[in-house]
């Protein structure tokens, strides 16, 4: 995992959110994590990794996810990274929320003008990740991450760069692809981002944060449903 161009999560990451993230929790009290994590972030309690890490988002101007495609998501250890790192009141639980607003979130939060792409090899073959592939569509089961954990604390998200058979590559085969992603990094910063619709951007009803059928033709559905397409 990279961010920006200076960090890289230390090889004895622990990936596990637990009491030890909260020192000034007390012994008696029962760990509630989102709360614990809130009061951590605002009264900046937490272990100095975590304080580290967070600091390290907030001073990057791009977030760079590389890891293996693990029984169809990320690796442990970088999930267990994001359990941590995201803290309420840092990436989750910011802004206001009420009956009109519910919070800044899916395209607005404290990571928001900041870009982010998905770097991910794969075993299996492309047409195996393609429209009508076994696996599903590699958008699709990239959805959560790129949405989810990207797009939902404020990020611009970039198209992923995905390699297949990665295992299987040869010299020629990881020449072309070390150039391909040679030049993707170089539009690091002037590529279009993938258009999701934002929270609060009036696509989505309040208070139920569902797609307004006015806004948005009722027959899409799904995670395609929620990117905006050219007529």
């Amino acid at each position: 995992m990279t961010c920006g161009s200076a960090t890289f999560m230390q090889p004895d990451w622990n990936a596990v959110v637990d009491r030890g993230d909260f020192p000034a929790l007390p012994p008696s009290e029962r760990l509630r994590v989102a709360v614990a994590s809130g009061e951590a972030y605002k009264t900046r309690t937490f272990t100095r990794d975590l304080i580290d890490e967070q600091a390290k988002l907030l001073w990057a101007d791009a977030l760079i996810l590389a890891f293996p495609l693990w029984w169809f998501s990320m690796p442990a250890i970088l999930k267990g990274w994001i359990d941590r790192v995201y803290a309420f009141g840092f990436a989750y639980g910011v802004g206001e929320h009420s009956e009109r607003r519910w919070g800044d979130r899916y395209g607005e939060g404290r990571l928001a003008g900041k870009q982010a792409m998905l770097i991910v090899t794969a075993g299996g073959w492309e047409p195996h990740y393609g429209p009508r592939g076994v696996n599903g569509p590699i958008d699709d089961l990239l959805f959560p991450i790129n949405h989810g954990v990207l797009f939902y604390p404020g990020y611009d998200v970039l198209p992923p760069f995905v390699t297949y058979q990665a295992d299987r590559m040869d010299e020629a085969g990881f020449k072309d692809t070390s150039d391909a992603l040679r030049d993707r990094m170089r539009t690091l910063f002037t590529e279009a981002p993938i258009p999701y619709r934002q929270q609060n951007g009036g696509d989505y009803s309040i208070p139920a944060r569902e797609l307004r059928s006015e806004a948005v033709n009722p027959e899409l559905v799904g995670f395609s449903a929620h990117i905006r397409r050219s007529s």
